[in-house]
């Protein structure tokens, strides 16, 4: 029989491939006679060199899967341990965990255990015995199942701070050939009615204070990269539409990480870790910088390139709109400037209307030239070593091969391309 210690081993590890939690941007606040708080103040993160959250208890209830996803751990053709936790179990080393300040909350997903509607039921059992019986008012992260009854979705929704519903495959055709029990319908039917629902409560709230909240912190997704033959077009373009459609508060990538040997899969020596950078990157664009999937990306570059990133690929072919004038560009052409991120952006907004900005006013300011310089003027002078033409940029911003200080990479690096090469 399994310890509770050889359950958390377990499952704990399994855990770890689902990247889709983050800081809860929840304002559940704690009440006398609770434990926990999902306020500002009351819930911290960590987050691991890799980005993913430490600062929840983030486990499976199960990896004892009925589906058999050909990119999954978990999938049932597998020999591997398997485990799988009771909702008490998982309530009480939430409470103990949180007492001994381990952690601020909890992050629940499993397996398909049976059926979806039983998975959920289980999953719901866990929420409802930590707020109804342990008051726990901390943050909790809970995955939706999808094909689960909706009204167990519309009961996940009144207890948990944050559902994620995981896409998985960028395509229908790839779920019917990787992941056969997954249909592209039955996951995204949650994700619109937790939108749905998240609308309703908001527009209830207006007049009701006290109503209960509904998701208070938004859903999320995470699509995997690499284990399907997409394009970074075609997968910009979804999480773009899965934005605009179903009010997303994040969308995350997850490089496909090879445990299963797979004629449907691909081969690879390591996970497309390059790929997934330059996708949060897009993603940060198109989130804070007011880019389109349209504008980084089209028909005749569908990836993005491993030695440049979006911004820098996007303003060389469009080298038409520069030089900008930092005095008299406005916010939203700042915000296309390569190496000027939000905050610089506020601060350079704010300098100017005190006086005219120079290039070391902007040093003063923290801006970095390194990349700017190329695109930008100050009171109409240029610092810029190169012309303005895409080669000669490109050629300047090149990765420099040949560095003295070079860091050591668990993954071979990138054929360096020259401008031209990136431009063909």
């Amino acid at each position: 029989m399994q310890s509770i210690f050889d359950k958390l081993t377990i499952l704990a590890d399994a855990a770890k491939y689902d990247v889709s939690c983050s800081s809860s941007g929840s304002e559940r606040q704690g009440k006398k006679g609770s434990l926990g708080s999902a306020a500002k103040a009351g819930i911290c993160h960590s987050f691991t060199a890799d980005g993913r959250c430490i600062s929840l208890l983030k486990i499976l209830m199960s990896n004892a899967c009925s589906y058999d996803c050909a990119y999954c751990l978990s999938r049932r053709s597998n020999d591997l341990p398997r485990a799988t936790f009771t909702p008490q179990e998982i309530v009480d080393l939430t409470i103990n965990f949180y007492r001994r300040n381990y952690i601020e909350g909890l992050f629940l997903s499993s397996a398909i255990l049976g059926t979806p509607d039983y998975t959920m039921e289980l999953l719901i059992q866990v929420v409802e015995k930590l707020r109804l019986e342990e008051h726990f008012h901390g943050y909790i992260h809970l995955k939706a199942i999808p094909g689960a009854d909706p009204k167990l979705i519309e009961r996940a929704g009144m207890l948990a701070d944050r559902l994620s519903v995981n896409i998985e495959l960028p395509s229908e055709v790839s779920l019917q050939r990787l992941a056969p029990d997954k249909k592209k319908s039955a996951i995204l039917a949650p994700m619109a009615q937790i939108h749905q629902g998240v609308v309703q409560n908001r527009n209830e709230r207006k007049q009701f204070k006290k109503s209960p909240l509904f998701v208070p912190a938004g859903q999320t997704t995470q699509m995997i990269i690499g284990a399907s033959g997409e394009s970074d077009l075609q997968i910009l373009n979804l999480t773009s539409a899965l934005y605009h459609q179903f009010s997303l508060k994040r969308v995350y990538f997850s490089a496909y990480v090879p445990v299963n040997q797979d004629k449907r899969l691909p081969l690879l020596t390591s996970p497309p870790t390059f790929r997934e950078n330059r996708l949060y990157q897009a993603d940060w664009l198109m989130r804070f910088y007011g880019f389109r999937a349209e504008e980084l990306l089209d028909e005749a570059y569908p990836n993005f390139d491993p030695n440049f990133d979006p911004k820098v690929m996007w303003a060389v072919r469009h080298l038409e709109l520069f030089p900008l004038e930092i005095n008299r560009a406005c916010r939203e052409e700042l915000l296309r400037i390569p190496g000027i991120g939000v905050q610089g952006v506020k601060r350079i907004m704010t300098a100017r209307r005190v006086a005219p900005l120079s290039f070391d006013d902007l040093k003063r300011m923290g801006i970095s030239l390194k990349r700017s310089q190329y695109f930008i003027t100050c009171q109409g002078k240029s610092i810029s070593p190169v012309a303005l033409e895409p080669t000669a940029i490109l050629r300047a911003l090149q990765p420099k091969a040949n560095s003295p200080y070079e860091q050591l990479s668990l993954f071979p690096e990138p054929k360096m391309l020259t401008g031209m090469e990136v431009l063909a």
